[in-house]
Formats: C-alpha cells, sequence, structure tokens
C-alpha cells in the first residue's frame, strides 16, 4: 500500500479542447491574491494535511472566491479550485492581474458588460451564456475583462474562471508543475546514494523532486513500485513515474525516472553520470520498460 495521501481527483469533461471552469463565486468575497512565497501550495481542503492540487511561485495571482476564516481562503488557481494558507497569500478587494479566463454562467441569458463595477455604470453591451473572456482585474466584486478592444466589468455572480486550454484535471496541472521543477536540475551529477541537490542517484531524484511537492516516497527504486497507482504505458502523463529492468538485479525493478510527455522522460541516469532527459523508445530503455506509477 502506498505511505502517501492520494490526490484529489477532480472528475471533469475528457476533450481537451474544452475549457474547464469553476463554480461561479459570490461577488461578495470575490477578490485577488498575490502569492508572496516561493512553493505555495494549493491544496484540496483548508488544512496542511490535505491533498496538493498545485504550486504557486511568488508574485503568482489568484483568484479570491471565499475566506473561510481560520487562515486560509478558498481561490481558484489557473483555474483549479482550492485552498491556500493567507500566510503566504496578500489579498485585496481589487487589483489589476492577469488571472486567465473565465467562462459566462448566466442560466441561457446574456449578461451586461459595464463601464465599472456596479450596474449603475453605463452599459456597454453583452455576453451570451458561455462565452469566453479574459480576466484582467478584480474590483468590488467584479471582474474587470477585455470586451471589444477595451475593458469593461462583469458581476462575479455570473463568470467562472477556467483552466488553460487542453489542461483536463487538477492531478494533470500539478504533474507538468512537478515536471517543470524536475527540470531544473538537468546536468546535475549522477552520484550512487546522492539524494541532492547537488547531485543525485536515480530514486534519490524522484524523490527529491517528489518531496518539494510534498509527498513523501519511498527511497530505492523497487520500494517507489509500492507508491501511488499503476498506469498502463499507453495512458502515461507528465508526472508519473516510469520503471525499468536490466535483466541482472535481484529486485523487480533497476532505474526509475520521472515521464515528461512525447514519450520522454528525466532521470538520474548512471550511463551518462548526470541528470537527462532520455527517450522511452531508445533500444536501450524500450527493452528495459516495465511499470509505471501515478503517484498525484
Amino acid at each position: 500500500m502506498s505511505s502517501i495521501r492520494p490526490s484529489v481527483r477532480t472528475f471533469l469533461l475528457s476533450t481537451a479542447l474544452v475549457l474547464l471552469c469553476a463554480t461561479g463565486a459570490s461577488a461578495a468575497g470575490l477578490g485577488v491574491g498575490t502569492v508572496n512565497a516561493d512553493g505555495l501550495r494549493l491544496r484540496a481542503e483548508a488544512s496542511t494535511d490535505a491533498s496538493i492540487l498545485a504550486t504557486a511561485n511568488s508574485g503568482t495571482h489568484t483568484v479570491v472566491l471565499e475566506d473561510t476564516g481560520d487562515g486560509w481562503y478558498k481561490v481558484s488557481l489557473n483555474g483549479i479550485e482550492g485552498y491556500m494558507s493567507g500566510e503566504y497569500l496578500d489579498v485585496a478587494d481589487e487589483g489589476d492581474a492577469d488571472l486567465g479566463q473565465g467562462k459566462v454562467e448566466s442560466g441561457g441569458s446574456t449578461l451586461n458588460v459595464r463601464s465599472g463595477p456596479g450596474t449603475s455604470y453605463d452599459r456597454l453591451g453583452s455576453l451570451n451564456d458561455g462565452a469566453v473572456v479574459d480576466i484582467t482585474g478584480v474590483d468590488s466584486g467584479w471582474y474587470k475583462i477585455s470586451f471589444n478592444g477595451s475593458t469593461g466589468y462583469v458581476s462575479g455572480d455570473y463568470l467562472a474562471p477556467c483552466t488553460d486550454s487542453g489542461s483536463t484535471s487538477a492531478s494533470s496541472a500539478l504533474g507538468q508543475q512537478i515536471v517543470d521543477y524536475a527540470m531544473q536540475y538537468l546536468g546535475t551529477p549522477y552520484v550512487w546514494g546522492g539524494n541532492g541537490p547537488n547531485s543525485f542517484d536515480c530514486s534519490g531524484f524522484t524523490k527529491y523532486v517528489y518531496n518539494h511537492f510534498g509527498y513523501n516516497i519511498n527511497r530505492r527504486a523497487s520500494h517507489q513500485l509500492q507508491n501511488g497507482v499503476a498506469v498502463d504505458r499507453s495512458e502515461l502523463q507528465a508526472g508519473d513515474l516510469v520503471f525499468f529492468y536490466n535483466g541482472k538485479d535481484s529486485t523487480p525493478v533497476s532505474h526509475v525516472g520521472i515521464y515528461i510527455g512525447d514519450g520522454d522522460f528525466i532521470h538520474a541516469s548512471s550511463n551518462s553520470y548526470t541528470v537527462e532527459i532520455s527517450s522511452l523508445y531508445a533500444p536501450n530503455y524500450d527493452q528495459k520498460y516495465v511499470y509505471a506509477r501515478r503517484i498525484i
């Protein structure tokens, strides 16, 4: 059994071209949050024990949906809804920021676009239910949006932040962040027993990367087979662990890396003695590939 908590999986529409949107926020609680520390974790619940949905570095902007009243905020980070600690989040009722895209959820009617944040401002036009717009800020419970080449405002009750196009779940978003973090260590020397950050062996590298995101996976490659859930090779996604067997060791696997997409994986290689990117389809790895595990 895995020694780590499984990540909360968000079962959303599977079509890659569909924008995924959070539930519309109450206008009264709407605000903009700015992360003030690197590696702030977006949690599934308002607790440090809750599963990690994503991480954000200093300067990242989020849509604040609700103050939970216990030192946490319910937020939308790139359309992924979760909770962030208020200790590392500067919150304001208004502010300009690139907050991604939003989808109009007006129950089938049109949504008025105003020249300012309130119904007393001039009407600039309207948006149809389902329309997708760029969110450029928040002001007094209203979203500031790009509208016909200028700036408009719509009520926060009828606009839902959306994920980036092509993202299908919180799990895949975090998987890409894991890959991005691992890529920082390209070229780091391979040393047997290396635990990082100045040197790694293969399982030391995977453990170090996952530990950064709050996942305490096992140390040895063969023991990391006990973490997460099995994944078929045809269903690999960014962040999955991929395992290989050289046919010589007494353990079920002899090597492990992190899948990055397009048939490639990043790993601490004992062949090149460095952290590098290799292809699963290279003869040396295609013939030795045996398993994959999904940790998040």
